[in-house]
């Protein structure tokens, strides 16, 4: 008979899955209580959670909301990297910190509703953010705007300049 305490856990949990555009599986196991405080102040600043869960509480949430998950991912020490608005996010904030601790080190990734396995981990790392996109659109969009300003306007600066010169001619 499972304890209130534990209900609970799995019906948050639930929660948080199926709001979650990503959710990143990793091992934290290695890191010191310094470490894994300044990851998840950079999760936090990032809009990222992350929670260290029991396996067979993610088990039940993950099967209750219908996720198919690799059956690797329920052994050993389990910390979930959820993101909400960014997917990319937890991802960029990992392989930063990974650069410097080596860990921690990704089990699978639950990316907007598909599973992948750890391997196509740097491949979302790698991915712009929404805001980089946004921006490289907004430059692609700008730049035909700008060349054709210019080319009216060269015309125009061309026409002025010899107007200026017959002035100067008849003066």
């Amino acid at each position: 008979m499972p304890n209130t305490r534990n209900i609970k856990s799995v019906e948050s949990l639930k929660e948080k899955l199926s709001k979650a555009n990503s959710i990143y599986f990793t091992d934290f196991i290695g890191l010191n209580v310094s470490d894994v405080t300044s990851l998840r102040r950079k999760f936090y600043d990032n809009g990222v959670e992350y929670l260290v869960v029991k396996n067979t509480l993610l088990k039940i949430a993950s099967s209750e909301n219908n996720i198919d998950l690799d059956d690797a991912l329920f052994s050993g020490s389990t910390a979930i990297a959820l993101s909400y608005d960014e997917p990319v996010a937890a991802a960029k904030i990992i392989k930063d910190f990974y650069k410097d601790h080596n860990l921690p080190t990704i089990k699978g990734i639950l990316f907007e509703g598909s599973y992948l396995q750890s391997s196509e981990f740097d491949k979302i790392a790698n991915l712009p953010s929404k805001d980089e996109s946004l921006t490289k659109l907004a430059m692609m969009l700008k730049s035909p705007i700008q060349n054709f300003s210019n080319l009216i306007s060269v015309p125009m600066v061309n026409l002025v300049n010899v107007l200026k010169s017959l002035e100067k001619i008849k003066v």
